[in-house]
């Protein structure tokens, strides 16, 4: 299906080589996943989005946005089509006012429930439902949630999102119909408001990392902190990446599994839980 990667750190960093440099960075990743590519990142609390129908490796570009991203929140997507046509359209991320969303999954005959599910987006939003892949439907699933309870501007909690993408996934399935896990819908997801980012393990593979073997900024970095190559004992954490595959080098990677949930809020505190939990724990 599709490949996602998702950055969140204390300070402004280069993403070359995440999203090109690094042997299985996600730009040659999309060798298997050719069917569009984008990139989300955040300058000033305002993220600037660049999509393409087309294979990033092969796209110039790709290849400059990749040397001149640095920013402290950035999502990206490479992807192979599983519903809609190749068009910009249909390529992730999804962005609505501050919200990014990225997604890894499939829902089940999606064209047989697409009205449906479009039944519970807030109506003043369906209209921003643009292009025709079920992933877009589920961003304003989700954001439909948020704003119930507040404007979706409104700054949320890790907790707040959480929430909402746990009604979301709970709603696809009761509405699909899905009852058995060979026909539940796969919802691996990441969501950030440039402040707080937020993944789940929704059938799709994901790996997280918070710390790295040894820095190899260490000399030169003014954040440098123990949690920067260990891992935390408090739950802060200065760096959070979330990646649909381990990148090579000198991150430390940790397999999620299917139903987990992380978190980082706008003061890098680490949250974890399940999409079938009932409440959050903070790391420590």
């Amino acid at each position: 299906m599709c490949r996602l990667f998702g950055f969140r750190s204390v300070i402004a960093s280069q993403m070359h080589r995440s999203l090109l440099a690094a042997e299985n960075a996600l730009g040659t990743q999309s060798n298997l996943h050719p069917d569009g590519w984008g990139v989300a990142y955040y300058r000033e609390g305002a993220p600037h989005v660049t999509r393409s129908p087309t294979t990033a490796l092969g796209d110039q570009l790709f290849h400059r946005l990749s040397g001149v991203v640095s920013s402290e929140t950035v999502i990206a997507h490479v992807r192979k089509a599983t519903q809609g046509e190749l068009s910009v359209l249909n390529c992730h991320p999804f962005q609505y006012g501050r919200w990014v969303f990225a997604h890894n999954g499939d829902i089940p005959n999606f064209g047989e429930h697409r009205a449906r599910l479009l039944d519970h987006v807030q109506p003043a939003q369906r209209r921003f439902v643009l292009g025709d892949t079920d992933s877009e439907v589920v961003f304003h699933l989700v954001l439909s949630r948020l704003g119930q309870d507040a404007p979706i501007s409104a700054p949320r909690s890790v907790v707040e999102i959480t929430r909402a993408l746990r009604d979301t996934v709970a709603l696809i399935h009761d509405v699909c119909g899905y009852t058995t896990s060979a026909s539940r819908a796969l919802l691996t997801v990441l969501l950030t408001d440039g402040d707080c980012m937020v993944a789940a393990h929704g059938g799709k593979e994901l790996f997280l990392s918070t710390h790295k073997t040894l820095c190899s900024d260490r000399a030169v970095c003014p954040s440098l902190a123990r949690e920067c190559e260990a891992p935390t004992r408090t739950g802060r954490v200065n760096h959070c990446i979330i990646s649909s595959e381990p990148l090579q080098g000198e991150n430390v990677w940790e397999p999620l599994q299917p139903g987990d949930v992380v978190g980082v809020d706008r003061g890098m505190q680490l949250v974890r839980t399940r999409l079938d939990a009932r409440s959050l724990a903070i790391v420590s």
